[in-house]
């Protein structure tokens, strides 16, 4: 994908944050209250798949979502630019 020098200095934003709170107050700076909301479900769908315990009605049902949220996640889990995949596997080590 090609990002924008506006996509590429957020990108770089990101980077110059050194901790939790830091990231937390640029979040909310950046994003209302529901987009954090709605990005945090996604990466709790994406947390379920990955453990591969729960169907997709039942990973909708806990994080209040749909199915079709639950599938866009997947795909973008297993078909996507290993975005996922990477924080998984970093969290997952600590």
């Amino acid at each position: 994908m090609h990002w924008t020098n506006e996509e590429k200095s957020l990108f770089q934003a990101f980077k110059t944050l050194k901790n939790e709170g830091e990231i937390a107050s640029f979040c909310r700076d950046l994003m209302t209250s529901a987009e954090i909301k709605e990005f945090s479900k996604r990466w709790r769908i994406a947390q379920l798949l990955a453990e591969k315990k729960m169907s997709y009605i039942e990973i909708a049902k806990e994080v209040k979502t749909s199915t079709t949220t639950v599938t866009r996640v997947n795909e973008w889990l297993n078909n996507g630019k290993n975005g996922y995949k990477t924080a998984l596997s970093r969290i997952k080590k600590k």
